[in-house]
């Protein structure tokens, strides 16, 4: 086990902590603030004249060209997840690449279609309007997208205005020094089941962490009866960020970041979603730094995904569902990532998602489809769903893959502002219904 402080919580309850030298204390603090004066002065990640391609391998020789690719360089990224033969894997590349890509593509015969020329115009299509930094503790709304300090701000202001109904946690730590914040909303501070939201494990799916806000503000302010008896009825532990460096990145310098920025190398940041520690690293993630999926050198290396795991491992008895937000495919998950074997409740899970996702298509006629991680995406193990669910004995946990759908290869990752405030509404609708059919299963029990 990596040898972290864990982090106390300031304004909850205590993590427990372990014992560290303080010469590695320091050492640990100074590179992270080294690493932090480091993304002032790094340059904005363009891709101007970068080509963006859609492959498709046709089987598995052709699929394992495609895995070898990924992470073999930082001139090509791949914006989709390299696991199942048949499906089409999107990848931006830099010029100077594309000879070399499309020799790759041809002598493999591996059939590939031009998306773009250039996928910085692309990019510049999409109106994600990010906030004016500074506003948001009398402004914060969903028609534009904020950066980390001011959704911290946010919510330090929601404590201070609901001091009866919000805590503030503090779910762990990063490489930077950054606290990973979140919210205990319990409107009448009684023991009551509990769900756990987390959000923005992957820094560019933005979507993530807006729609964890928005339903953060829904459960304190709404007047439907069905979201009040969300806010009455249970208590919530909400993260938006479970990956702040990565989302400050994202921000400041690099877009599409995936990952943490814990360095390997010439390399930075593992997957944390691919890290945590149940059957790390067994399928579906990468052992080469360089991958967007690179799973780390060990389970829980990285100080994001461990301390965050210590914070819910010190309330696992007080929580019955787990629920985590990405994007993008419209999809909705639950366990395994790892195998093909089901979960002993299977039937159970498969009711709920049944009724989730009927709920939320009732709104905009959104089409959400999944199941099992392991069917969906050919296996991915070392994520946090599987993680809760297999060694923490939270009996209910699922994975939403928000907007824009898996075909819509125009916006991908980069959703809209607009789309903010619906994509967040029918996700509410949908874990409306997904709690209620726990109850009726009796989990909250």
């Amino acid at each position: 086990m990596p040898a972290y402080i864990r982090p106390q919580h300031t304004f909850g309850k205590l993590i427990p902590t372990t014992t560290m030298s303080l010469n590695k204390s320091l050492i640990f603090a100074l590179f992270g603030l080294l690493a932090t004066l480091a993304v002032g002065q790094a340059e904005r990640v363009r891709y101007d004249n970068y080509r963006l391609y859609k492959a498709n391998a046709a089987n598995e020789a052709q699929l394992a060209v495609l895995k070898d690719l990924e992470g073999s360089t930082d001139s090509i990224l791949f914006l989709d997840g390299v696991h199942i033969v048949g499906t089409d894997v999107q990848m931006v590349v830099a010029p100077h690449k594309v000879p070399d890509l499309l020799d790759l593509m041809g002598k493999a015969e591996i059939k590939y279609e031009l998306q773009s020329k250039d996928f910085q115009k692309s990019m510049d299509e999409v109106d994600e309007k990010v906030a004016i930094k500074g506003r948001a503790s009398t402004d914060y709304n969903w028609v534009q997208y904020y950066e980390l300090d001011d959704t911290y701000t946010w919510m330090q202001s929601l404590a201070k205005r609901y001091p009866n109904a919000v805590t503030l946690i503090e779910g762990g730590k990063t490489y930077q020094g950054r606290s990973i914040l979140g919210l205990k909303i319990s409107k009448s501070g009684a023991e009551k089941p509990g769900i756990f939201l987390e959000a923005g494990i992957h820094a560019r799916e933005w979507i993530a962490p807006a729609a964890a806000t928005y339903i953060i503000n829904q459960l304190l302010t709404s007047e439907v009866d069905s979201v009040k008896n969300l806010a009455e009825n249970y208590n919530w532990y909400v993260i938006p960020h479970a990956n702040p460096d990565g989302f400050v990145y994202s921000h400041t310098t690099h877009r599409l970041w995936r990952k943490t920025r814990t360095p390997y190398g010439s390399c930075y940041g593992a997957d944390p979603n691919r890290n945590w520690d149940f059957h790390w690293n067994e399928v579906g993630a990468s052992s080469s730094a360089c991958s967007d999926t690179y799973a780390g050198p060990e389970a829980f290396s990285e100080i994001e995904t461990y301390s965050l795991s210590q914070y819910i491992a010190s309330i696992k008895d007080k929580i019955q569902l787990y629920i985590s937000l990405h994007s993008y495919s419209q999809y909705l998950l639950y366990p395994y990532g790892h195998t093909k074997s089901l979960p002993d409740n299977v039937k159970d899970f498969q009711q709920v998602f049944k009724a989730a996702v009927s709920a939320v298509s009732k709104r905009y006629n959104t089409k959400y489809t999944g199941g099992c991680i392991y069917d969906v995406f050919n296996g991915i193990a070392g994520a946090s769903v599987d993680w809760v669910y297999g060694t923490q004995d939270v009996r209910m946990a699922f994975c939403y893959e928000l907007r824009p759908s898996s075909t819509s290869h125009a916006t991908g990752f980069r959703l809209p502002a607009a789309q903010i405030i619906p994509a967040s509404e029918e996700l509410l609708d949908s874990i409306v219904a997904m709690v209620s059919e726990v109850k009726t299963l009796g989990y909250f029990d």
